[in-house]
């Protein structure tokens, strides 16, 4: 596996159950599955086929499909969302202070 210029290790101590650093894989997997759960229903609401999606997309059928069975490691939460730009949707990132109420700030799709 090839790291960039700014990978380090975690180390262990550091990599308890409510740490960030132990949470943000499983964040990111969440955040990329509620859109693809949403790119899939834009697909579905316009009836537009595997092979119309990967023209959109600039990717290949094979791609789609892996990415609408759940295999969607390869794709960055950036192309998700060109993704979605490219079925039409504005897509927003919103940055606003946490809640002191709450356990842990969070990463959501509305």
């Amino acid at each position: 596996m090839r790291m960039g210029a700014n990978w380090r290790p975690i180390p262990q101590a550091e990599m308890t159950e409510d740490s960030p650093a132990a949470k943000a894989p499983l964040d990111d997997h969440l955040l990329k599955a509620q859109l693809v759960r949403k790119i899939e229903a834009l697909l579905k609401e316009r009836g537009l086929k595997q092979v119309q999606a990967a023209q959109l997309f600039g990717v290949k059928q094979p791609d789609v499909s892996k990415l609408l069975h759940g295999d969607f490691r390869q794709f960055s939460l950036e192309r998700l969302m060109r993704f979605l730009v490219a079925l039409g949707q504005d897509v927003e990132i919103v940055v606003k202070p946490h809640h002191e109420s709450a356990k842990s700030a969070t990463l959501s799709i509305a």
